[in-house]
């Protein structure tokens, strides 16, 4: 098949392979020939056959795989957050929020303005911008502006295409929040994997992926996903003074947690760094549902976010914007989210425990699920829990390198078993590993 692709440019021989694959005559998984091979059959500089493979590559046509060659890439599934589709298993690998903590908004949609908004009206509704001021203000030390997108995923995405180029590389905490591996991906940016550890993103890690010549950085500062990790004031201090040399790498926080934190906020984004963005959404204590975010940002880069809006969506509901902050500013709502956290908190922090008492270790972090440590292949632990009836999420599937030893974590979301359920999971879980 390989022997059909011609041309005598790069673009040319790109346009070959790229024609090939639309027929279906390269397939996903076909492997290219090497530059040399390729360069010496269609008479071309060896260079030439490099720029074509680059610009496939940038396409997200083909990807390198090393000694192993380049292959034809294809629509593969990937894991996806939520409830898993068409199973009889109790899901304990959802992450999902608790419905029943979840605040109604009917009271809210009762007293929602009811003013029209038209073209060209300002895109943030003028109350909910003073609120997220005020909100982020107390946590971040620099001089910001205020975007409204839809939800933290979308946030990412738009920072990213108006800061980066396809083959740029971006640092990404290893395990990844799966949103996240996703966006890179689609993108076309290359991921550079920064370890996590029990205080969340590691200085070295960083230090060798800014060493690597990453443009943007994407962090989690608290209830990491999926560890659960929080960072340390000692650790982000560490982190900032190595981005002090890096003053114009993107930091985008996901402080996806925030108002069910149990941690403190601390920062990678120093008061001096001109490129950053604090992404926070209001999913885990409104709702996924309530596909809105708070994007603070430096000036430029708000500038750059608003022009990415507005070829597409060019603004998020008003409706929805009032709605959210009708909520947000309502004490009853508050009091509700303040019992939400104390809830995922308590029942966590118990079914540690449990796991401790029969010799499993399980830190009690934050967030809306566990990252169990296993004594072997995680994946044959979920086996053996499918078996009992239970579905759980390997940490296979939040790793950056496909490659990767097995992993032996589980990340279970358990919040929502009461007593008896939560018995039986780490009965069963000793059963499995044992």
């Amino acid at each position: 098949m390989s022997d059909e692709i011609t041309g005598t440019t790069a673009a040319d021989i790109a346009d070959s392979v790229r024609g090939l694959r639309d027929r279906g005559i390269l397939r996903p998984g076909s492997p290219l020939p090497p530059v040399r091979e390729l360069a010496a059959r269609l008479g071309v500089n060896r260079n030439t056959a490099v720029a074509a493979y680059r610009q496939l590559a940038q396409a997200g046509l083909v990807v390198s795989r090393g000694r192993a060659g380049t292959v034809v890439t294809g629509h593969e599934s990937v894991p996806q957050e939520g409830y898993a589709a068409d199973t009889v298993l109790r899901d304990v690998g959802t992450g999902n929020p608790d419905p029943r903590l979840i605040p109604d908004p009917s009271p809210a949609l009762m007293n929602i303005a009811s003013r029209p908004v038209l073209y060209g009206e300002p895109v943030i509704d003028r109350g909910l911008d003073e609120w997220a001021r005020t909100w982020v203000a107390a946590d971040l030390d620099a001089e910001f502006r205020v975007t409204i997108t839809s939800g933290a995923v979308d946030a990412v995405e738009r920072l990213l295409a108006q800061a980066l180029m396809r083959d740029d590389a971006v640092a990404l905490e290893d395990p990844c929040f799966l949103a996240s591996i996703h966006t890179v991906r689609l993108g076309g940016y290359r991921a550079i994997a920064v370890p996590v550890d029990e205080q969340g993103m590691t200085v070295d890690g960083l230090r060798a992926a800014l060493d690597a010549g990453v443009r943007a950085v994407i962090c989690t500062p608290r209830a990491q996903n999926p560890t659960g990790a929080s960072l340390t004031a000692e650790r982000a201090a560490a982190l900032r003074a190595v981005l002090a040399d890096h003053p114009y790498v993107l930091i985008i926080e996901d402080d996806h947690f925030s108002m069910l934190s149990q941690r403190p906020y601390e920062s990678l984004i120093g008061p001096d760094h001109r490129r950053f963005a604090l992404v926070r959404s209001v999913s885990k204590f409104l709702g996924p549902d309530m596909c809105l975010a708070v994007a603070a940002t430096d000036a430029e880069t708000a500038d750059r976010l608003a022009m990415r809006l507005s070829p597409g969506t060019t603004w998020v509901s008003h409706l929805l914007q009032r709605l959210a902050l009708t909520q947000l500013t309502d004490e009853a709502v508050t009091a509700e989210v303040a019992a939400a956290a104390a809830h995922y908190a308590e029942r966590n922090a118990a079914f540690s425990a449990r796991l401790r008492d029969h010799g499993i270790p399980a830190p009690t972090s934050d967030g809306l699920s566990l990252w169990v440590e296993l004594p072997q292949s995680a994946r044959i632990v979920a086996e053996r829990l499918m078996r009992r009836g239970w579905l759980a999420r390997t940490g296979d599937e939040f790793a950056l390198d496909d490659r990767a030893e097995p992993s032996h974590h589980l990340r279970l979301t358990v919040h929502d078993l009461d007593d008896q359920d939560a018995a039986t999971l780490v009965a069963d879980l000793v059963a499995a590993v044992r």
